[in-house]
C-alpha cells in the first residue's frame, strides 16, 4: 500500500467524518472523524488500515488528532471481541490527564510562585525519581491502585494537613474506575518493577505536563456548574502517565506478542502491529499486567495531587489546599473490556480517551451530566473540558485526548547543528505572557505550540461529529515540563 493510494481511499460522508472502505488486505471499515481543515500524514493512515487488516469481527475508528505511532496510529481505536493487542495500547499505559479545580479566581493567585513551587515538589523530565516505595508498597500499589493510598502515603508526609487525607475519598471518586483496576503484580517483569520503585511521583519527559490555567469561556452553564467551573476560575491540568515501570511492561509483551504469532505462523499487517487472541494464556497475562501498571499510573497522579495541594499550602496557605478538588481523571493508552449491544469487545484506545454518557455514568457523580472529558492542546494554546453524549455510541464512547502532533519532535527542534522547523523566535512568541518551567531546555522546543494541530480544529470535529459536548476552555498561565 502506498501514500497516494491511501488518501485516495478516504471518502468524506459529511464535514466531520470520512470512511476508508476495506480494500487490499483490510476486513473491515475505517470510520475517521476528520474535518477537511486537518491534514494526517500517509503513513498514519497507512497504520489505521493496517489496524483494520486483523479481526474481521472489529470496529476501528480515528480520532481527529491522529498522527504516526507505534503499530497503529496516536488518537485510535480498535475494539475487538477476539484479539488483545499490546501495540493498540502503547508504551506509556495508562498515560492519562486528572483536572483539579480551586475556589479562586486566577488573579488572586500568584501563579509564579505557585508554578515554582511545585516544580521544586515534583521532579520532571525523564528518569526522575522521587518517592521510594518498598517491595510490598509497590506490589500494593499495582493490585490496588489508589485504593492502597492509605496504606501508603501517611509514610511519605504527603498530606498538607492531616484532613487531606479525607479528599482522598473524594480524588478517588472523581478518577475513572475509581483509579482501581484489576492487576497482578506478578505479571510484570522484574525490571519492570525495579523502574517502578523508586519513580512515584515524577511527572516525565515529553508531552507530560502540569498546567496553572484559567478558565476563560464557559459553554454550557449547567454542566460547569456541576462540575464546579466557573468563569476566571483557576485550575491545574496534570497529564503523566506510568513512567519506566509501564514503558518496561508494554516492551515485554510486545515482545512476547512477536513471537506468540511468529509460533502460530500468523504475519502481522506490519511488524510493529502485535498481538494476542484472547482465550491465551498470554493476552491473561497482559491484561493483568496492563492494569497493574495502570493502577501505578493512577497512583503516581494522586501522590502528584498531594503534592500540588502542598504548593498551595505553601504559597496560599494551609487552608487552600484543602479546597483543591478532583474534576476527573481519565485513562488514555488502554484496553478495557467493555459491551456494545450485548456483545463484549477490548476496546483498545491508543491517544484516545473514554467519552461515556448519562447513561454509562450511573452511580457516579456524573450519572446527569455525562463524563468529564479532558481535552489538553499545547502548551501555548488552549484545553478543552467536554462532557460525554449518546453520540458518542458512533466511535464506542471514545474521543481524542489532546491536539494531536504535526510534526516529529525531530522536525520541530531540529538537530545538532541545523535549526528545526520552529525558530526561537517563533517559539518564544507563542509562549509570550506564560511562565513556563522546564527541565531539558534543549528539547523543548519539540513540545512547541505550533509542533501541534489547531486544537479549535480538533474541537470542532468532535462536536460536529455530535461525539461530545462543550462545556469550558481553559488556557495555560504557567506551564511546567521535563
Amino acid at each position: 500500500m502506498n501514500p497516494v493510494q491511501i488518501e485516495s481511499k478516504i471518502e468524506h460522508i459529511d464535514d466531520f467524518t470520512a470512511i476508508i472502505y476495506p480494500f487490499g488486505l483490510m476486513k473491515v471499515p475505517v470510520t475517521l472523524f476528520l474535518s477537511r481543515k486537518i491534514k494526517v500524514e500517509s503513513e498514519a493512515l497507512m497504520q489505521i488500515a493496517d489496524a483494520a487488516s486483523i479481526d474481521s469481527d472489529s470496529f476501528v475508528f480515528a480520532t481527529p488528532d491522529i498522527h504516526t505511532g507505534y503499530g497503529v496510529p496516536i488518537g485510535s481505536i480498535l475494539a475487538s471481541p477476539n484479539i488483545i493487542s499490546p501495540s493498540a495500547v502503547g508504551y506509556d499505559i495508562n498515560c492519562g490527564m486528572r483536572l483539579l479545580k480551586t475556589p479562586f479566581l486566577i488573579k488572586d493567585i500568584n501563579t509564579k510562585r505557585l508554578a515554582e513551587a511545585i516544580f521544586s515538589l515534583i521532579p520532571a523530565g525523564e528518569g526522575k525519581k522521587n518517592l521510594e516505595l518498598s517491595g510490598t508498597e509497590l506490589k500494593l500499589v499495582l493490585n490496588s491502585g489508589l485504593e492502597s493510598m492509605s496504606c501508603i502515603l501517611p509514610r511519605f508526609n504527603l498530606a498538607a494537613d492531616s484532613s487531606d487525607f479525607e479528599l482522598l475519598a473524594l480524588d478517588i471518586e472523581g478518577a475513572e474506575d475509581k483509579g482501581q483496576l484489576n492487576g497482578d503484580w506478578e505479571a510484570l517483569p522484574a525490571r519492570a518493577m525495579e523502574r517502578g520503585m523508586p519513580q512515584m511521583g515524577t511527572l516525565g519527559g515529553g508531552n507530560h505536563f502540569i498546567e496553572v490555567q484559567e478558565v476563560t469561556e464557559i459553554f454550557n452553564e449547567k454542566i460547569a456548574r456541576a462540575f464546579g467551573l466557573f468563569k476566571n476560575q483557576a485550575v491545574v491540568m496534570l497529564h503523566s502517565g506510568s513512567r519506566g515501570l509501564g514503558h518496561e511492561t508494554a516492551g515485554y509483551y510486545i515482545k512476547k506478542a512477536k513471537n506468540y504469532l511468529a509460533r502460530n505462523g500468523i504475519r502481522p499487517p506490519n511488524g510493529q502491529l502485535l498481538y494476542f487472541f484472547k482465550e491465551s494464556k498470554e493476552a491473561d497475562q497482559y491484561l493483568k499486567a496492563m492494569n497493574a501498571a495502570a493502577n501505578y499510573a493512577f497512583a503516581n497522579r494522586q501522590v502528584m495531587t498531594m503534592l500540588i495541594r502542598k504548593a498551595f499550602k505553601k504559597t496560599m496557605g494551609k487552608d487552600s489546599a484543602l479546597q483543591i478538588k478532583t474534576l476527573y481523571d481519565v485513562t488514555h493508552n488502554m484496553a478495557k473490556k467493555e459491551t456494545f449491544n450485548g456483545k463484549s469487545y477490548f476496546v483498545h484506545r491508543k491517544g484516545a480517551t473514554r467519552a461515556f454518557d448519562s447513561e454509562h455514568m450511573k452511580g457516579t457523580p456524573f450519572e446527569k451530566t455525562g463524563q468529564p472529558i479532558l481535552i489538553p492542546g499545547s502548551m501555548g494554546t488552549a484545553s478543552y473540558i467536554l462532557a460525554g453524549t449518546e453520540g458518542s455510541k458512533r466511535s464506542f464512547y471514545s474521543v481524542n485526548h489532546g491536539a494531536g502532533r504535526a510534526m516529529s519532535r525531530k522536525q520541530a527542534a531540529g538537530k545538532k547543528g541545523c535549526e528545526g522547523a520552529i525558530s526561537d523566535r517563533e517559539f518564544h512568541s507563542a509562549m509570550k505572557n506564560i511562565f513556563l518551567l522546564c527541565e531539558n531546555k534543549r528539547r523543548i522546543k519539540e513540545e512547541a505550540p505550533q509542533a501541534y494541530k489547531d486544537i479549535d480544529a480538533v474541537i470542532e470535529t468532535v462536536i460536529g461529529a455530535g461525539l461530545a459536548e462543550t462545556v469550558a476552555k481553559i488556557q495555560p498561565v504557567a506551564v511546567i515540563k521535563g
